[in-house]
């Protein structure tokens, strides 16, 4: 990649050419006063968390940040990915289809799989045992099917449920287990204790995860919208309702059972309690096409590794905004203007940076009150890291990965 510095230097080389000045001036003739007045604010990170993860598409593909890149599927699938777990170490992962087929990657090993069993639902989550030679796939009518040292303790596959089953999770020592339907019914196996559920309560969206405290006394189930439910010894200390618009992926429980990070589709962490700045254990989510910006994120993803091309627009190559540009016209149908500093000025709609998501447009310049001093964009993917066309080819990078000094005080949604 190139360093901030040596961009520098090639735009002061374009300029003295006049080649940068025909480019820059192309999408907006004429134009010379800033939408909206200059922002001196000191930029900081749009999270407070760094969070590291894989971010994997229902087709199998996986995107690596902060992780080790191990790769993803190479072929069709005969069902679409539906969940995703790391191992505990965060060196491997496994990718479960919705007909049960399982796909072991780094350290994660193979133990057995659905895919030659016809079901009678679909899967719907997966969690290995805490000592990684083993797992448990559930089905939506709460079906298990344990592999590897994965003990089976009973499932609700012969009861008729209100509303289906949509993750489940472990005890510490791995013998027993909680299931959670989409109303936050709870089913407790094994040495899983019931500590109470949202079951008669009518849900502003439904729950999409459940996370038990270090000793399994407790437990928090996370709704699609940030809600947070408490029960037994996990204490509430927050939710992330009306702070994203990305789904919600889960929740992630802080070591000490006095916090838990929020987690968004695209990686975002907030954090609650005593979680407020620690990193997360890196995660696997499923990130699906919910939002436009989401649509352009996955086509920026399918980019990577392209050569950058000066000018370039596609789809053999790209330079910096014209995969901005790009990403967003391919995939949602909207465009805007081509260069970098006119897309800072007129693209969409301005965007704090701590309000960022997936999709939004991020840029550096020499100076950050001025726009025209803008000299490069990114589209930003969640959890402080970006899809960008720099150095020699496209890349996965970190917002920060050359400071914070040109990073521009807001982004924008196109």
């Amino acid at each position: 990649m190139r360093p901030i510095s040596s961009r520098r230097a090639v735009v002061a080389a374009l300029a003295a050419t006049g080649l940068f000045l025909i480019a820059a001036s192309a999408g907006a003739a004429g134009a010379t006063v800033p939408t909206t007045p200059p922002v001196t604010t000191p930029v900081a990170l749009p999270s407070p968390v760094a969070n590291s993860f894989w971010l994997v598409t229902t087709a199998g593909s996986v995107e690596a940040y902060g992780v080790p890149d191990l790769g993803g599927a190479t072929a069709p699938l005969n069902q679409p990915v539906v969940t995703a777990e790391p191992t505990g170490d965060a060196a491997g992962y496994w990718l479960t289809a919705s007909d049960g087929g399982v796909f072991a990657y780094g350290d994660a090993k193979f133990y057995g799989s659905t895919g030659n069993l016809r079901l009678n639902r679909p899967i719907v989550g997966m969690s290995r045992t805490p000592d990684n030679k083993g797992y448990w796939m559930v089905a939506s009518d709460g079906g298990i099917f344990a592999f590897g040292d994965a003990g089976f303790f009973g499932s609700t596959g012969a009861i008729t449920l209100n509303r289906p089953i949509v993750a489940m999770t472990p005890t510490s020592d791995g013998r027993g287990y909680w299931l959670v339907a989409s109303d936050g019914g709870v089913f407790a196996f094994g040495d899983a204790a019931f500590h109470g559920s949202t079951g008669a309560i009518t849900l502003a969206q439904p729950i999409a995860g459940i996370a038990t405290t270090p000793g399994g006394k407790g437990y928090w189930m996370v709704a699609a919208d940030g809600g947070v439910f408490a029960f037994g010894d996990a204490e509430f200390h927050g939710s992330a309702v009306g702070t994203t618009g990305e789904p919600i992926a889960r929740l992630v429980s802080g070591p000490d059972a006095q916090g838990y990070w929020v987690m968004t589709q695209n990686g975002t962490a907030e954090a609650f309690g005593d979680a407020a700045g620690r990193k997360p254990a890196a995660q696997a989510l499923m990130f699906r096409p919910v939002t436009p910006g989401d649509k352009a994120v996955l086509f920026a993803f399918q980019q990577v590794g392209k050569p950058y091309i000066w000018g370039g627009n596609g789809p053999v190559g790209y330079d910096c905004s014209g995969l901005a540009l790009a990403s967003w016209t391919q995939a949602d149908g909207i465009t805007f203007a081509r260069v970098a500093n006119d897309q800072f000025h007129t693209a969409g709609t301005p965007v704090a940076m701590g309000q960022l998501e997936a999709g939004d447009l991020v840029f550096w310049g020499s100076d950050t009150a001025d726009w025209t001093t803008v000299y490069h964009a990114a589209i930003y993917v969640g959890g402080n890291w970006i899809v960008e066309s720099t150095g020699d080819h496209v890349q996965r990078n970190a917002i920060d990965q050359w400071g914070l000094k040109d990073v521009m005080p807001g982004g924008r949604r196109p």
